[in-house]
């Protein structure tokens, strides 16, 4: 395997694994702060995905396209959470999963009502097409683009959870909730804004998505379980773990669907080898989240409660 395969295929991982970031930062506030189990979550994804190429094939302005689609998701996320989650917060996970599921099944029967079943498609930005050079290998402008994107979004996580008023109440509620509430802080409506904000971060990796995947219905449940195993890699309620661990998976489900099948061909029959390696490059990351848990239970970067 050549060495410009690995470069590419390490910085496809790392796109991959900004996108599972931007699905993993609200989700896991959610989980942390509301102690609230959102399976729905992926389907936010998928709406974004619609609502992104919707308007981009509509108005072929894919810079209309991302801000129209930041007030959409908010208003989408303000509206599930109020209509459809907000009595759910005292119950417990059981009835929250089965709601929570309802609600896949909903949205993805809505997107087949307007969109039809077949993949809605959404190119590339003739501006984003192209190539760029890094450190002499070519490499898609646009997945470039997207690893840019999403590492910038991490920075305005960063500093809006550490530098702001409200990103000191979002830690504080992720340490010890019941206690916000008890110095007036109206944890209702951090919950509504937290759910929001998710909504909108999982809009915005759909309207990344959208370009280099099919956008089609049912699309947010297999990045949910990839989201699901961040989360627990990096620690629920953790920004910085969602951040580092989204990068790990991604760099590692990546390289080892390229690097895998190469490497049993050292060994096996090439006929064995490329049943074996796809196989065992699936189960990677499932595998590093069993490791993680048997050696830190609470993820590697736990949030700290002090």
């Amino acid at each position: 395997m050549s060495f410009a395969l690995v470069i590419i295929q390490a910085l496809n991982g790392l796109q991959l694994g900004v996108l599972l970031f931007l699905m993993a930062a609200g989700l896991t506030l959610v989980f942390g702060i509301m102690n609230f189990v959102n399976l729905a979550h992926g389907s936010l994804y998928m709406m974004g995905a619609f609502f992104a190429a919707s308007i981009y094939n509509y108005t072929g302005s894919f810079l209309l396209a991302t801000l129209l689609l930041v007030p959409a998701m908010l208003a989408l996320g303000l509206a599930v959470e109020w209509v459809a989650l907000k009595k759910l917060y005292q119950r417990d996970h059981l009835d929250q999963v089965l709601a929570t599921f309802g609600l896949i099944l909903f949205f993805n029967e809505l997107t087949r009502m307007i969109w039809g079943p077949s993949p809605y498609y959404m190119e590339v930005p003739e501006s984003l097409t192209g190539t760029i050079n890094l450190l002499g290998i070519a490499y898609p402008v646009y997945r470039f683009v997207i690893i840019t994107a999403g590492l910038l979004v991490a920075l305005g996580c960063y500093l809006l959870v550490h530098k702001t008023r409200i990103g000191m109440l979002i830690r504080a509620g992720a340490t010890n909730r019941t206690m916000v509430g008890v110095l007036g802080v109206n944890i209702v409506l951090l919950n509504s804004l937290l759910f929001a904000l998710g909504a909108v971060l999982a809009g915005v990796a759909g309207l990344l998505a959208g370009p280099i995947l099919s956008v089609q219905s049912g699309m947010g449940e297999p990045i949910l379980i990839l989201t699901m195993v961040v989360i627990v890699i990096g620690g629920i309620g953790s920004i910085r773990g969602a951040f580092y661990a989204a990068l790990i998976v991604g760099v590692v489900d990546t390289l080892g669907r390229t690097v895998l099948p190469g490497l049993l061909r050292s060994f096996l029959e090439r006929s064995t080898a490329d049943v074996a390696g796809p196989a065992l490059a699936s189960m990677a990351i499932y595998l590093l989240m069993a490791f993680v848990l048997a050696i830190k239970p609470q993820g590697l970067f736990p949030v700290k409660n002090t």
